[in-house]
């Protein structure tokens, strides 16, 4: 070995070469590292990224879910209210369709009609009062004496008693 480091003392090219070696296995070694770290660093991130996109699916698969879960509540909800208003349509048109509802509501109907003519209505009033006292006073008659007798020999004969104008003139000639 002492003969290797004479020559090497004596032969400067065999020097420069020894050293030109060790320096390029001097770079090689840090390029070796400098590979080794960024592989290593390179599969944590790796292994991070690949953790993370597993979380971010867990969070995906769990929104759809609660998604799907909302969407089918709303679902039926809409369906129990579709069934729950062709119920209710059905029974509204059956309880038109009794008997006597109709002639209500149609009186319903007089009644609230007639309240407006009364407030809109200045020379409607009395004229309308007078009528009311007429259609009593036949109804009274109607119920008892001839004409309800000829009512019940004769039906539709002892309702009619003449049209208002004729009642009114005969009211005026009493």
């Amino acid at each position: 070995m002492d003969q290797f480091w004479e020559y090497l003392k004596e032969n400067q090219f065999a020097s420069g070469l020894l050293l030109g070696a060790l320096l390029g296995l001097a770079v090689a070694a840090a390029a070796w590292k400098s590979g080794f770290s960024a592989r290593r660093r390179l599969a944590k991130d790796i292994r991070k990224l690949e953790s993370e996109l597993r979380e971010l699916q867990g969070h995906l698969n769990t929104q759809l879910k609660i998604n799907a879960q909302g969407n089918d509540t709303l679902q039926r909800e809409l369906e129990e209210q579709k069934r729950q208003n062709e119920n209710l349509r059905v029974s509204l048109a059956s309880l038109q369709s009794k008997p006597g509802k109709a002639e209500l509501r149609h009186a319903q109907m007089t009644e609230n009609a007639v309240r407006l003519m009364r407030e809109q209505a200045p020379g409607f009033a009395p004229a309308w009062e007078k009528a009311m006292r007429q259609a009593e006073l036949e109804l009274e008659a109607g119920e008892s004496g001839l004409k309800k007798l000829v009512r019940r020999v004769i039906p539709g004969i002892g309702m009619s008693g003449g049209s208002p104008a004729a009642s009114g003139a005969q009211d005026t000639e009493g």
